[in-house]
């Protein structure tokens, strides 16, 4: 299993989105691939990489990647941004339920948020979603797809007030279990990476059996 250690950010005060990949490199935050090619029927892997810093009561996350082509059709939250260039965050607070949320963002912007069990999932409602800062390189305007290498990144704040069904009051020294996802159903070049690496016989990220595990930093 996967294991990855979250760094607590002290008095960095009132942060914006697009301030993230700068504060990152001031604060030395370690960048980790999503790399893992798990189903050989797709196998187009995009470079992408991900930093992940808390600050007690947020998550603070930024994506970078490149690919072949991107689309951003995904009109409003919580629609179906796994078809656009779609960078995803799954997220069980306690291993020991089986309940966890997934946070995927299309490049531009536009969040899905759901929780619950594998196959019974339910919408986050507009509070949670409207909670969630996020910053994305190419702009927040949906648009078709656009063939040709493109680097784009995307920055997420996540308030603990986003997981809507727990009362998580502080990260500090939480330990839970994540994965962390690249994907693009529609674009004309398919893929499904996962940072953890996933063993079942079909593409599918809703597998909380395979999330790696990480650590709050105090």
């Amino acid at each position: 299993m996967k294991e990855l250690h979250i760094k607590k950010l002290a008095a960095c005060g009132e942060i914006k989105p697009e301030q993230i990949p700068s504060l990152f490199e001031k604060e030395q935050i370690a960048y980790h691939a999503v790399d893992n090619v798990n189903w050989k029927e797709y196998p187009y892997k995009p470079e992408m990489k991900f930093a992940v810093a808390h600050t007690g009561d947020r998550i603070l996350l930024h994506y970078h990647i490149t690919e072949e082509s991107v689309r951003a059709v995904a009109p409003a939250d919580n629609g179906r941004v796994w078809e656009d260039a779609c960078a995803e965050f799954f997220f069980q607070p306690d291993e020991k339920e089986d309940v966890y949320y997934n946070f995927e963002c299309n490049c531009a912007g536009t969040l899905l948020i759901e929780f619950g069990r594998v196959g019974d999932r339910m919408h986050a409602p507009s509070e949670a979603l409207d909670s969630v800062s996020r910053w994305a390189s190419l702009g927040r305007t949906p648009f078709e797809e656009k063939v040709g290498l493109c680097t784009w990144d995307l920055t997420l704040i996540i308030p603990v007030s986003a997981f809507f069904r727990h009362s998580i009051l502080n990260l500090d020294g939480l330990t839970a279990r994540a994965n962390f996802y690249k994907c693009g159903d529609l674009l004309q070049t398919p893929h499904f990476l996962s940072w953890s690496p996933i063993d079942l016989p079909k593409p599918c990220f809703h597998c909380p059996e395979f999330f790696g595990k990480i650590y709050f930093d105090k």
